[in-house]
């Protein structure tokens, strides 16, 4: 059996079997402490050993790809263009994402007539997260010096220890950049080490995938069961809104650019990258997910390495196309259950945020809701609201982070089938 069809079996058998313990404790009227226990001490631990795995190759992965991609794209012209290239997709298909989101909520308008006593009932279940959201939503400033802050901090050191992707990327970037300037000797010499410090994390990557057949079905076991199937019924329309707008995004946008522009079938492409998308719905995380997606973009796809080493490690920090659709159906949304009607200009306003916001959003399990409350606060929707759609916030995170990464694959195919040849300006 196929790697991506254990992990598939792994993450049914986890869903079924969490729900079904959700189901049987509810009915019986038993303890909820004791499922609770069993999934802190038992699957939940045995879920974060694969996590753990992943998230700790995961910087010196991007290191060593980003560097090694930018050090071998050929010169500064060949970077420039690749670099503007690949922002312009970025930007391109986050847009479509928030616009094909921000239609389907005002189409369907699942807000409208939301049932006044389940919203406090929601409020007041998950009050106290909401709290946490929001008071760390207020310690973040839209500003110049965000980005600045975000991109540069002071202590790299610390920036890398504390995982933050940005000022990684853009310290690998300059690394890369800066061996171009070295001499040949010096340079191969680099490359070499930084070679080897990729196979290396290559290698924790493929052992870390053998273990997740049996890490997945654990992680989606914890989900499934604290959740269970009540919190989809009075918040069902809004999760298949969001759906369908990510199947949309999926099927429309990227099979359009997959065609036209990467000369590559949707069909064979999404075939061709099952077990990424298995591996980024289990682990709901970008950042958890890139290893694989490096991995398979290489080998199955037949990307070249300096493409998808600069493009993707980029892509899984910064493209977030399923986290923009996703902030933006769930503004709309809770402005119509608080009956605020937003102008052209406040749902422009909206576009705008989502894609800075979703910039900034970590890649990490629910990495959005402060950026979510930020933008809330823009328009004029109490941010309160934000606990109205915790409770799902997981099951959606875990199909947004699906989109994200999916995109990166998609830019890295077009920036690949459109490179101009070796020795071509």
């Amino acid at each position: 059996m196929a790697l991506h069809t254990k992990i598939l079996f792994g993450l049914v058998v986890g869903l079924v079997a969490g729900i079904g313990a959700n189901l049987l404790f509810e009915a019986a009227g038993w303890d909820a402490t004791v499922l609770e226990t069993t999934i802190i001490n038992l699957t939940d631990p045995v879920g974060q050993v694969f996590l753990r795995l992943l998230f700790m190759i995961v910087v010196p992965l991007v290191f060593t790809s980003l560097s090694l991609g930018v050090a071998n794209l050929g010169g500064r012209h060949s970077l420039g263009r690749t670099g503007l290239k690949t922002m312009a997709m970025f930007i391109v298909l986050t847009v479509l994402a928030v616009l094909i989101g921000m239609v389907m909520v005002q189409a369907f308008e699942p807000g409208r007539g939301f049932d006044p006593q389940t919203q406090a009932r929601l409020m007041e279940k998950y009050g106290e997260t909401s709290s946490q959201v929001i008071t760390t939503s207020r310690g973040i400033h839209i500003n110049l010096m965000t980005f600045l802050d975000m991109l540069m901090p002071k202590n790299i050191l610390r920036a890398i220890v504390d995982m933050q992707m940005l000022p990684t990327i853009l310290f690998a970037f300059l690394f890369g950049a800066m061996l171009m300037r070295l001499s040949p000797t010096l340079t191969e010499s680099v490359k070499r080490g930084l070679s080897a410090g990729y196979e290396f994390s290559v290698r924790i990557v493929d052992m870390a995938m053998r273990f997740a057949p049996y890490a997945v079905p654990c992680l989606v076991f914890g989900i499934a069961a604290r959740f269970g199937l009540s919190i989809l019924k009075p918040l069902g329309m809004y999760v298949i809104i969001v759906f369908i707008g990510y199947a949309v995004h999926m099927g429309l946008t990227y099979s359009v650019i997959l065609r036209l522009f990467a000369r590559t079938g949707p069909w064979y492409f999404y075939k061709a990258v099952k077990s990424v998308l298995v591996t980024a719905f289990s682990t709901s995380s970008s950042s958890a997910t890139l290893p694989t997606t490096i991995r398979v973009t290489e080998e199955v796809l037949k990307v070249s390495p300096n493409i998808t080493g600069f493009v993707l490690p980029l892509g899984a920090t910064i493209n977030m196309n399923g986290t923009a659709l996703y902030e933006g159906v769930t503004v709309l949304f809770i402005a119509q259950i608080f009956g605020v009607d937003l102008s052209a200009g406040q749902q422009a306003l909206v576009i705008v945020m989502t894609v800075l916001t979703a910039i900034g959003t970590a890649g990490i399990p629910g990495g959005s809701l402060p950026m979510i409350v930020l933008v809330m606060q823009s328009v004029g929707v109490p941010p309160e609201g934000i606990g109205i759609i915790l409770g799902v916030d997981r099951i959606l995170d875990m199909g947004r982070t699906v989109v994200n990464v999916t995109g990166d694959m998609v830019t890295t195919l077009y920036i690949d089938r459109t490179q101009p040849p070796s020795g071509q300006p």
